[in-house]
């Protein structure tokens, strides 16, 4: 007997893979990859020759498996969905799979226009498009939380680490200035940075005691930053998204090195809006270099 065979099963009947795979439209090679994945298993195998059978209710679920592969879904998520069944469950995990392409092909396209201003001698048109002025800061206390991160996962950080931030000031004295983030090092696909969170305070001695209880396990600090000049842009919320706010940070070094200045110190984010109530448009964030 082939393993292309029809067989009854005592109270069910079962096709062949051979069988089934033509009523599911796919190769019995398909069939036995969702079978070692774990997305689609047998009803029965033959323990004398391995055969593997199917019941025709699985077709369905074969086919859904296929055209989520086709997605390009990985694997965990795709179990999830078929875990899920027929219904609204389903229907939102496969929302959320796909609003993340959406979001991650956008950034792509962005960075592939970005680079192709780049590549055909444009980048001085495109940093044209940036205003940079200089601002004087005062010297400032501020309580810090620095990680290594990575570019994906800098804008839940960054949110995250200042909102902690932010909360903690309350026993520093309050919040003297917009919080800002730090970057010590690229952060970016294969950089983690560091990158360091920092909420200016009021109080410097409330600050020390403040981070003596709780830097072990919040990986946080005080300093004070001297007083030093910025030369900076401003730019809108949908500006802030990796890959847009690369051209901002050039933009700003091509004016420092056109200028006759020097970079004084790392590069930096500051946010003076409130993120959660700005649209896309609005200005939320300007990108600074300490300059001399």
């Amino acid at each position: 007997m082939t393993e292309d065979a029809v067989v009854d099963v005592p109270d069910q009947e079962l096709l062949t893979i051979g069988a089934f795979a033509a009523r599911a439209r796919l190769s019995a090679k398909a069939l036995r990859l969702y079978d070692r994945l774990g997305l689609l298993a047998p009803a029965h195998v033959d323990e004398a020759t391995g055969y593997r059978y199917y019941r025709a209710g699985q077709v369905e679920r074969a086919r859904l498996v296929a055209m989520l592969r086709q997605l390009d879904m990985p694997l965990a998520r795709i179990a999830e969905v078929v875990a899920a069944g027929d219904g609204p469950t389903a229907a939102a995990l496969l929302g959320a799979y796909w609003a993340d392409v959406e979001a991650r092909v956008a950034g792509q396209r962005t960075l592939a226009e970005y680079l192709r201003g780049r590549l055909s001698g444009r980048s001085s048109e495109m940093y044209r498009k940036f205003a940079i002025e200089t601002v004087d800061v005062p010297a400032q206390v501020v309580i810090t939380e620095t990680r290594h991160v990575l570019v994906g996962e800098l804008p839940a950080w960054i949110g995250a680490s200042l909102g902690r931030l932010e909360s903690a000031a309350r026993e520093c004295g309050g919040v003297t200035a917009a919080p800002f983030v730090v970057y010590h090092s690229e952060v970016s696909m294969e950089s983690d940075g560091p990158a360091e969170s920092c909420v200016p305070v009021a109080d410097e001695a409330a600050a020390r005691a403040w981070a003596e209880r709780h830097g072990r396990t919040w990986g946080t600090k005080v300093a004070v930053h001297p007083a030093q000049r910025l030369a900076y842009t401003r730019i809108t919320k949908a500006q802030v998204a990796h890959p847009q706010i690369m051209a901002a940070f050039e933009a700003v070094e091509e004016w420092i090195a056109r200028e006759g200045l020097e970079q004084a110190g790392p590069c930096r984010e500051v946010y003076f809006a409130d993120w959660e109530a700005t649209g896309a448009q609005d200005p939320v964030c300007d990108v600074a270099f300490p300059v001399s």
